[in-house]
């Protein structure tokens, strides 16, 4: 067994919870997989599903459910899944970096290192028709298996980066505090990114070469994965609603978050058993405010619109869900 990391907790301030909401009722219907952690998904021209397992595999589950393909294994930890223009799958796999995949099951090595240094949390993306990805590296401090760790610390060590195809890698944003899920508006000139540690939905002008990240809504949970969806909307996965004893925290002596650290695994800090998705619009509208439950699916890490569906996946779970995109509420 790994030796723990330690932690030097940060005090930071949560800004205040969003006004108290009435979220839509959902009912999801799961697909079980062939292993643990299905982080993200990633739709086909078929419908079917695609997903990597904290065993390092990638899997294709048919668009009805039944069906299951082992199409690669990246030897690492795959988180956010994406589509090139050449047809390949991007991956981020949080342990070895940005990874291609291609038809025949070929996986390789796209970018392993930012900075002079191999990345330590390669975790979500997404890509302009010409080829240029846009990903997060989460921490420089800790890896996807002690996110609990960077969370409690705040020491906001990720960044956000821009790939071109000609191989020029640009920083764009750095010392943020957890980094994650990234999706382009509509006209390409605008990125969003969700903060998991600081609850925020950001945005950056990608015209403005000075640009600094401007916020456009606090999330009422940690927001983790995002996607456009075939709907044009800004899909959030929230992976937990604000933890009280994290908020409570986190101003406190830092001394205290180290005490939370050192506790077994039962007694620290844990997501909630619920299912909470937002959509936002490129104005940053709040189109559709989600929640469901179901005994098979908790924590949702990954979300992905596509064609009237909604695919789920979860770090925390052994299963995917889905769900019916609901009709626009009325105005």
């Amino acid at each position: 067994m790994s030796r723990k990391s330690s932690i030097a907790p940060v005090r930071w301030t949560p800004p205040p919870a969003p006004e108290a909401r009435q979220p839509r009722r959902i009912e999801v219907q799961t697909v079980a997989v062939p292993g643990a952690g299905p982080e993200d998904t990633l739709i086909d021209a078929d419908g079917n599903v695609l997903t990597g397992l904290v065993d390092g595999r990638i899997l294709l589950v048919g668009a009805d459910g039944t069906t299951t393909e082992v199409l690669a294994d990246t030897g690492g930890r795959p988180l956010g899944l994406e589509w090139l223009p050449d047809g390949k799958v991007l991956i981020c796999d949080a342990h070895r970096g940005l990874l291609t995949l291609d038809q025949d099951g070929r996986i390789e090595t796209l970018l392993g290192e930012v900075d002079g240094r191999p990345m330590k949390f390669c975790n979500n993306a997404d890509v302009l028709p010409d080829g240029t990805i846009y990903f997060t590296d989460s921490s420089t401090r800790f890896g996807v298996d002690e996110w609990m760790a960077d969370l409690l610390e705040h020491s906001a060590t990720g960044s956000l980066y821009r790939l071109t195809p000609d191989g020029e890698l640009t920083r764009l944003t750095t010392n943020r505090p957890f980094p994650n899920g990234v999706a382009l508006s509509s006209d390409h000139r605008t990125l969003f990114f969700a903060e998991s540690a600081s609850y925020g939905l950001f945005k950056l002008d990608l015209t403005d070469p000075n640009a600094e990240p401007e916020l456009v809504t606090t999330i009422p949970g940690l927001p983790d994965n995002i996607a456009r969806g075939s709907d044009g909307l800004i899909w959030v996965a929230i992976g937990s609603p604000r933890n009280a004893l994290l908020d409570l925290l986190l101003p406190k002596p830092p001394v205290l978050r180290k005490v939370v650290w050192a506790l077994p695994e039962a007694f620290k800090p844990k997501a909630a058993d619920i299912i909470e998705i937002q959509a936002y619009d490129d104005a940053g509208r709040l189109v559709h405010d989600l929640r469901g439950k179901h005994p098979d699916f908790r924590m949702p890490t990954g979300v992905r619109e596509r064609d009237g569906k909604v695919w789920l996946g979860s770090i925390g779970t052994t299963h995917l869900a889905t769900f019916p995109t609901p009709a626009l509420p009325s105005r």
